[in-house]
């Protein structure tokens, strides 16, 4: 259902996107999808435009009434998705186990902000992690649901996404590559760059240390201490992934991924899909270090992030 309704503001883009051989006969077409979003199982075309993979090439001098129609008939469905995100998903108590500087434990925080699931947040002492000894499952994100306990990050999200769209198809190949990417590559070159340099690691566990679950004295062992441990932990992490210049692997990453939106306002064509959402997702926590502020300044990144930012919108934690 989901990215049948992700075709209705496709449509958007017919109204300009320019006159073609082929224009009237997909005009009707996309007339009929906004009728009968089902129409696209009739059309290899039609189920490229509804998924977001494919423009639709519409004359608009010829049609202008009709593309003016197409036009507020998809601007209203836009409007009514926006504010029925998560409404198939019914849940009283939603809780988040998390580190607030885990890169896994915000991309589900990033789904749980998008679709709009009011959650409460328990942060975990890294240190103890008595939070969650009443777990044997002892990695952060942790989510509970009515009691339900949910492990992983992507399988929190699979779970949470079928949940919300029941009726959906299969996530594509090109969502599940990046969601992929993100995992095995992209989560990989951010510690090397956050604690690049002992500066940089004292400005992260300065972060960490302020948004976490620490006692005082806490606080201060975990700050220079920590600091310290993973500035040399960075060093060989690069050793690990082959990293000989972090910002250099930094920027190679966001250029890709920009690369990946082939022109696109989004990964998932005029919404974000999961892709989205998890680069988003660990990319939110280093937005506003060194490490951020220089991969927004030296990529395309930028325009893309604050579009997400803008979509996602204010958290969703309930606080207590």
């Amino acid at each position: 259902m989901t990215r049948s309704i992700r075709g209705a503001t496709t449509l958007t883009r017919a109204v300009v996107a320019g006159a073609a051989a082929t224009g009237a006969s997909q005009h009707r077409l996309l007339q009929a999808a906004l009728r009968n979003p089902q129409a696209s199982t009739s059309s290899p075309w039609l189920s490229e435009v509804l998924s977001g993979r494919r423009w639709p090439l519409i004359p608009s001098a010829s049609h202008g009434v009709a593309g003016a129609r197409l036009l507020s008939a998809a601007a209203t469905s836009a409007a009514r998705e926006e504010g029925s995100r998560g409404a198939k998903f019914l849940a009283d108590d939603v809780v988040l186990y998390q580190y607030e500087a885990c890169p896994f434990c915000n991309k589900v925080k990033a789904f749980l902000d998008y679709y709009k699931i009011s959650h409460k947040v328990v942060e975990v002492n890294p240190m103890s992690k008595k939070e969650i000894k009443w777990s044997d499952y002892k990695k952060v994100p942790i989510l509970m649901v009515d009691g339900n306990q949910m492990n992983d990050s992507s399988a929190i999200i699979d779970q949470l996404f079928g949940k919300i769209h029941p009726d959906d198809v299969p996530e594509d190949e090109e969502e599940r590559k990046w969601r992929g990417w993100v995992d095995n590559h992209l989560v990989h070159v951010l510690s090397p760059n956050i604690y690049r340099t002992p500066s940089e690691a004292l400005e992260s566990f300065d972060y960490i240390t302020t948004h976490g679950n620490f006692s005082f004295m806490e606080r201060l062992v975990a700050k220079y201490s920590g600091a310290a441990a993973m500035y040399l932990v960075s060093k060989k992490l690069k050793k690990k992934h082959n990293i000989t210049d972090e910002r250099a692997v930094l920027y190679e990453a966001a250029e890709t991924w920009v690369d990946a939106l082939k022109g696109r306002p989004y990964c998932g064509g005029v919404k974000p899909n999961l892709a989205d959402l998890a680069v988003f997702g660990v990319l939110r926590p280093i937005r506003h270090l060194q490490s951020g502020k220089d991969m927004v300044d030296h990529t395309r990144i930028g325009e893309w992030y604050d579009r997400m930012q803008r979509a996602v919108g204010d958290s969703a934690r309930v606080m207590t």
